[in-house]
């Protein structure tokens, strides 16, 4: 057999053990959990932005943050139901995450322990934001600042509780350092499979990404750094949810055109993320 012929062989075996696993009862169980939770992450990233859009421009009293995208959209004719439909996307989020992390990720590296970790790490956090998402669909949410700062205040009372809170922060500031780098890189490239679409829509999702991911890294990198912040001064009052991290930039030298800037990035990001439920390989 010629090596093309070889090829084209193993192709077709890959093709068959892919279809093959998408056809499975957990194939496809995994593929449904994770495109909804890429769309509902989508939703609450992009009434975030509006929000935060609304505040630069002197209007809105809503939190531009996830209990603020959450209270917009329970507003909306039968919000009840929509939050509850964000809740359960979510936790689809979290179970794809999971199922990563157990039986490892798509790709020829997602058996990597690397990636295994990083997606069990994915897993906890998604968990906490469906939590989240879930407790205010009850009734009882609170706002993330708030939030924030009483888990700062509980985790500073702990044995070597600052250094674990400077930790915490530092985290956080790397993981928003590697997200708008991984978008500037355009590395999301690798897990979309855009096959049958036009040029346009490459560009397009191309340009959703990057952006998206610097606005999305960027706030990373300060709700870190005031973190870090709060950790030396010892003040849990110091520590700011993402409404306050965002408020923040309007203090800069930029002025509030600053958090314009970010905020349609973080509704770029909420699109970016529907595309992703399209044409993201699970």
């Amino acid at each position: 057999m010629t090596a093309m012929g070889v090829r084209a062989a193993r192709g077709g075996s890959d093709a068959a053990s892919k279809g093959a696993r998408t056809a499975s009862p957990g194939g496809r169980g995994r593929e449904i959990t994770a495109r909804c939770g890429l769309f509902a992450r989508g939703v609450l990233y992009v009434l975030t932005g509006i929000l935060a859009v609304r505040i630069a421009l002197g209007g809105g009293g809503e939190e531009a943050d996830r209990q603020g995208a959450l209270h917009e959209l329970s507003e909306q004719p039968f919000g009840g139901v929509l939050v509850w439909a964000v809740g359960l996307g979510i936790v689809g989020m979290a179970l794809w995450r999971l199922a990563e992390a157990l039986f490892g990720a798509a790709g020829p590296d997602g058996d990597k322990p690397v990636k295994r970790l990083a997606s069990a790490a994915r897993c906890v956090f998604y968990t906490v934001v469906a939590y989240s998402v879930l407790t205010f669909s009850a009734g009882a949410g609170r706002s993330g600042d708030e939030q924030s700062r009483d888990a700062t205040a509980k985790a500073m009372e702990l044995p070597a509780g600052q250094w674990l809170v400077g930790a915490a922060g530092l985290g956080i500031g790397i993981a928003g350092v590697v997200i708008a780098v991984q978008a500037a890189r355009l590395s999301f490239r690798k897990h979309l499979s855009m096959g049958g679409a036009s040029a346009r829509w490459r560009k397009a999702v191309d340009f959703l990404g990057v952006t998206g991911g610097l606005a999305r890294g960027t706030v990373g990198i300060a709700a870190g750094g005031f973190l870090v912040f709060a950790a030396l001064r010892y003040d849990p009052a110091q520590a700011k949810g993402v409404d306050d991290t965002l408020r923040s930039f309007t203090t800069t030298p930029a002025g509030p055109w600053l958090l314009v800037v970010v905020a349609v990035g973080l509704v770029l990001f909420g699109l970016f993320s529907w595309a992703m439920a399209r044409w993201r390989t699970v």
